[in-house]
């Protein structure tokens, strides 16, 4: 395997008393398609800000492309930026923003021209090279930003919430450009995001960040269904977190009934967290084999297109979601039921922001 193109170790970052990055450590591979994704005031643009130089990590070491660059400057590391407000110059035609970053590398005027070209082809902007970007649309601009900052051929592109101001459509649309574009390039992108579709859809493995700490790093699909921890697990929606405790002859006590056959490590005494996707809770028949099944009622049903989300109160008091097909009225007592393969043991253990004084 070829070495890691970015690492981080034990990166600490402080604004007054909020540490914003708690010893921060990973690495991410040539070529990847690497996420931050967190709630806001988790530290992930903190973090990509000290990857691309504009903010100096308190201790800690940055390493890009084999090469400590904590303390080299910006300008020197050869990154591509992306920002939410695009940045373009308004002055300028779609050829000229994407050919200046080019030109100011000293490239003659043909090798120029050449690469602008090349790079308005790549996001399908070729016709409009001559429009001034003030008579561009939202995505167009969006485009023209994203050709600019590949356009110098940098070691990694960072992308700070670049599609957050898009209408939803185009959003969509752009998620899939930026795929492509990724997989034509072979570049590294190191991508910010506080929305889940966003990091699911695009990424080859996510970092999912709180408190300026790493909660977990995974593939999507292994953070989205099979989470370890209760942060990850409540973070992505559609997730239940439901309270358990040890019952008599290895049965475990869920939502006031003891149910059997959960094969899970659970240590006896206490109260246990486990997970299960809003999916996976089977209100109607078929039920999936040896589901267990607990009493409920539904107090709510949300209407989602394609889907209806009910929302259950459970005989202790504790509550749940479950996605269906089905069309259910609220009030109406049913009978849950989960297949014990599809409940995941979660850690106890819980991010927290550390201040200082």
């Amino acid at each position: 395997m070829s070495p890691p193109i970015l690492e981080l170790r034990e990166v600490t970052k402080r604004f007054g008393p909020t540490i914003v990055a708690d010893r921060f450590s990973l690495t991410v591979a040539r070529g990847e398609f690497f996420t931050f994704l967190g709630p806001s005031g988790s530290g992930k643009s903190s973090l990509l800000r000290m990857v691309a130089g504009l903010e100096r990590p308190d201790s800690g070491t940055i390493i890009i492309d084999g090469r400590d660059v904590t303390n080299v400057p910006a300008w020197e590391r050869n990154l591509g930026m992306m920002f939410q407000s695009y940045a373009i110059f308004p002055h300028m035609t779609a050829a000229q923003n994407v050919g200046y970053g080019v030109k100011v590398r000293g490239l003659s005027g043909p090798q120029v021209e050449a690469r602008t070209k090349e790079m308005l082809a790549l996001v399908g902007l070729s016709g409009l090279a001559g429009r001034n970007a003030t008579l561009l649309s939202g995505g167009e601009q969006q485009r023209v930003a994203l050709a600019r900052a590949l356009a110098p051929e940098p070691r990694m592109l960072l992308l700070d919430e670049p599609l957050s101001a898009l209408d939803e459509k185009i959003r969509r649309a752009m998620q899939a450009e930026l795929k492509r574009i990724h997989v034509m390039t072979g570049t590294t992108f190191l991508y910010v995001t506080h929305d889940q579709e966003e990091a699911l859809t695009m990424s080859d493995r996510i970092a999912v960040i709180s408190g300026g700490r790493s909660v977990e790093i995974g593939e999507p699909e292994r953070l989205f269904r099979r989470p370890r921890t209760r942060f990850v697990a409540s973070f992505f929606r559609g997730s239940n977190i439901l309270d358990a405790r040890p019952g008599a002859d290895g049965r475990l006590v869920i939502g006031g009934v003891e149910v059997s056959g959960i094969n899970l490590p659970i240590p006896a005494g206490g109260v246990v967290h486990l997970a299960v996707r809003a999916e996976n809770v089977h209100l109607t028949q078929p039920y999936p084999k040896d589901a267990f099944a607990i009493p409920g009622e539904i107090t709510d049903a949300a209407f989602r297109g394609t889907v209806v989300d009910y929302a259950l109160v459970l005989q202790d008091g504790q509550t749940l979601t479950a996605t269906s097909t089905r069309h259910l009225a609220p009030g109406k007592r049913v009978e849950i039921r989960i297949d014990p393969g599809d409940l995941i043991l979660l850690e106890d253990q819980e991010p927290r922001r550390r201040s200082v004084k």
